[in-house]
């Protein structure tokens, strides 16, 4: 499990992909997101602009990060 520190309220799904070297681009990011691929607290999620707050838990690729 990867933890990622959040600095401000929300980070953007996409931008979380790339901070944590999940994906290399946002348009990877965002191709991976519209594919189903990325779950979100657990299900699938296709929001690309989500919103993802401390607490909450991604997954792709077989590793998760959980925003602290």
């Amino acid at each position: 499990m990867l933890n990622f520190t959040l600095n401000g309220e929300f980070i953007p799904l996409i931008q979380l992909l790339k901070a944590t070297h999940l994906v290399q681009t946002g348009g990877e990011a965002q191709l991976v997101v519209s594919e189903g691929k990325v779950k979100y607290n657990g299900q699938v999620d296709y929001r690309k602009r989500l919103k993802v707050r401390r607490g909450d838990t991604v997954e792709y690729h077989g590793k998760t990060v959980s925003v602290k």
